[in-house]
């Protein structure tokens, strides 16, 4: 049960709740939870089956993949006022979990019982529109995702990653192994590209940071 403090936070976060029914508002209350969740911490590792669904109310959420090399590909990230499809899909679905999801962040999340989200997308329209315009979002981005791994130039990758972290700050506090996890890279090559990088001019790359120096020849060289 929330505090009414709490609950106002998490309209704020999860707007539908201003335009659902009254019966969902009540179930929503005494069913569902607030839990925190410390950075670093597995959420599901692949082969759980999810006995709930997480709603991000604070915090980040890394979704990846681990190949049988060990390396990782980070299919998507999900934060304020967001879920993880791979969830929904296998509670609906009741099947195993995919992939790997972790807190990337410290996260406050309201924590909804399995087989209350199962029934609450067969009673409720919003819910179920809430549902359904999360995974046509993340499929997307998903898509996306596997257009560039097939089809684009792992130079290209980088560029547009940088050009990315570009718009939150100029100096990007990163390790080469970190952005190779998030590209589905080694860190040989990703160190390789980042050193052209910066004989062009376009970076400097210091210990565990790069600062960005050429952001439109970064976009000369990104992904079109």
């Amino acid at each position: 049960m929330f505090t009414q403090e709490q609950y106002d936070r998490i309209v704020h976060t999860l707007p539908f709740l201003r335009k659902a029914p009254q019966r969902l508002i009540q179930e929503f209350k005494d069913s569902t939870f607030l839990l925190s969740i410390p950075a670093g911490k597995d959420i599901f590792v692949e082969g759980d089956y999810p006995d709930s669904i997480a709603l991000v109310v604070s915090g980040v959420v890394r979704v990846y993949k681990l190949g049988r090399t060990g390396r990782e590909i980070t299919l998507y990230r999900f934060g304020l006022g967001e879920s993880c499809i791979l969830t929904a899909n296998a509670i609906i679905s009741e099947k195993s979990f995919p992939a790997i999801a972790t807190a990337e962040e410290a996260i406050e999340a309201v924590i909804i019982p399995a087989e209350i989200f199962r029934r609450w997308v067969k009673q409720f329209d919003l819910w179920r529109e809430f549902v359904f315009d999360l995974l046509s979002d993340r499929l997307s981005s998903v898509m996306t995702i596997i257009d560039e791994i097939l089809f684009q130039r792992m130079d290209e990758r980088v560029a547009s990653w940088l050009e990315e972290q570009a718009q939150y700050q100029p100096i990007i506090k990163v390790t080469h192994q970190e952005i190779a996890d998030d590209l589905g890279s080694s860190r040989e090559v990703i160190s390789r590209i980042l050193e052209d990088f910066n004989q062009e001019g376009l970076i400097e790359t210091g210990r565990g940071s790069i600062k960005l120096i050429n952001i439109e020849g970064l976009k000369s060289r990104s992904v079109t």
